[in-house]
Formats: structure tokens, C-alpha cells, sequence
């Protein structure tokens, strides 16, 4: 993903976070503290200074009574897209037996094999 990209997606994840916190009529302190995170790292993601791990993205959609699967989708960690992952990339983010990171590496592994893949299958089409 280009870094403009990841850029792009976080600040649309921390727009989308304050919407859902105002309609939740929620101080950004009252969120943080359901959340279980700080009240000035909340504000850096709500601003698109921070990217949020899954771990931490889970903790405030459960605050907010939300969707985390919509908050992984706004964070850049699932695709939107039907058929490109989704599933497999949900079941790693639900893993209680993994870590952050070992969650992470699975992620990146299995993303670059999805990009592996579509090379592959554009030079087949050429």
C-alpha cells in the first residue's frame, strides 16, 4: 500500500472513530477510558496521527457497540472486496492464542501472497 494510501486510510478510520463518538454522545475521555487507552493516543488515531493495532481497534468498537470488522476495513487490515481474503484475515485477528505481533506477521504473509498471486495471474492474462 502506497504511503499516501496509509495515510488516507487511517485519517478516514479516525473521521469515521469521532463520528461514531459524537453519535455515541461520548467525550473523547469517556471512550478512552471504556476503550481501556489513553485519552491522548484515542485523540491521535481520531486525527490520523496513529495507526491502531486490530487489538486496540476491537476495544474501541466494543465500546462504541460497533462493528470491529468496519473498523479493520477503515484501517487498511481487511479489504472491502469481496473474495480477497476477509475471512482468513478475521480469523487471525480473532485468535486469543496469538500475539499482536504473530497476528501482524500472518497478515503481511498472507497479504503478500494475495499480491503474489494477482502478479501472477496479470502475467498469465498478457
Amino acid at each position: 500500500m502506497a504511503k499516501g494510501m496509509v495515510g488516507k486510510t487511517v485519517e478516514s478510520l479516525g473521521d469515521y472513530l469521532k463520528e461514531q463518538r459524537t453519535s455515541a454522545e461520548l467525550s473523547l475521555r469517556q471512550l478512552a477510558e471504556q476503550a481501556g487507552v489513553s485519552n491522548p493516543y484515542l485523540s491521535q488515531i481520531e486525527r490520523g496521527l496513529r495507526k491502531p493495532s486490530a487489538d486496540v481497534l476491537q476495544q474501541i468498537a466494543k465500546a462504541l457497540r460497533i462493528s470491529a470488522e468496519q473498523l479493520y476495513i477503515r484501517a487498511g487490515i481487511v479489504s472491502p472486496v469481496d473474495g480477497v481474503g476477509g475471512s482468513v484475515e478475521l480469523a487471525i485477528l480473532a485468535d486469543t492464542k496469538l500475539t499482536e505481533r504473530q497476528k501482524q506477521s500472518l497478515l503481511d504473509v498472507y497479504s503478500s501472497f494475495l499480491a503474489t498471486n494477482g502478479q501472477a495471474a496479470d502475467e498469465t492474462d498478457s
